[in-house]
């Protein structure tokens, strides 16, 4: 009998990321705003209403893709309670950058850069992104203490992670060699944590 809730969050899940991987094929395919609701729920094989049980807007389809990184800041401050938040927080993006992952803009895989030319080429996304970014600050404040101070220094880191992987991002898209940003990019996201540290000294 304990096996069965397991199993039901699993089968739940897995609806979760089928819909999303459907839209988005779909999004990508012929265009964010030519898809409906009702032809994604078609090609999923489930109707209208029981889609919206999982995704309450079109929106949601595709920020579920990236929805653990909406907390991700905050994750790891409250995992590395041995340093300072700001050394916690310097080091993952720098391991981030070192893995080339996705979330620092440094990745030219294909279907990586379509997603990103899908959520920053669509107003709609775009728009979703700020709440996105929002709750991200949200959770960030909260590890950082939850008062004004923090919520302040929250805004702050959440925009320097934001602006260097646009930065990077936009390079790549450009056509620039992934090793050539990536080296620029360390050096960029080391300028950008010594200021934060200058500006934020009793996180650093």
């Amino acid at each position: 009998m304990s096996s069965e809730p397991g199993l039901r969050e699993r089968k739940k899940q897995r609806m979760y990321e089928t819909l999303s991987e459907t839209a988005i094929r779909l999004f990508l395919e012929k265009g964010y705003d030519a898809v409906s609701v009702a032809e994604i729920a078609a090609v999923a094989e489930i109707s209208k209403p029981t889609l919206f049980r999982y995704f309450p807007t079109k929106e949601d389809l595709v920020f579920h893709r990236i929805a653990d990184h909406e907390d991700e800041a905050a994750r790891v401050v409250v995992g590395a309670p041995e340093v300072a938040p700001l050394v916690a927080l310097r080091r993952d993006f720098l391991d981030g950058i070192e893995r080339v992952d996705p979330i620092t803009g440094l990745s030219d895989h294909p279907a990586v850069l379509a997603f990103y030319d899908l959520l920053y080429g669509t107003p709609a996304l775009v728009a979703r992104m700020y709440a996105h970014l929002e709750r991200s600050e949200e959770a960030l404040a909260e590890a950082l203490g939850g008062d004004l101070d923090a919520r302040l220094a929250a805004g702050q880191i959440v925009a320097v992670r934001r602006v260097l992987a646009q930065e990077n991002w936009r390079r790549v898209t450009g056509g620039e060699d992934v090793g050539v940003v990536r080296a620029d990019a360390v050096a960029a996201a080391e300028r950008a944590f010594d200021l934060l540290g200058a500006g934020l000294p009793h996180l650093a």
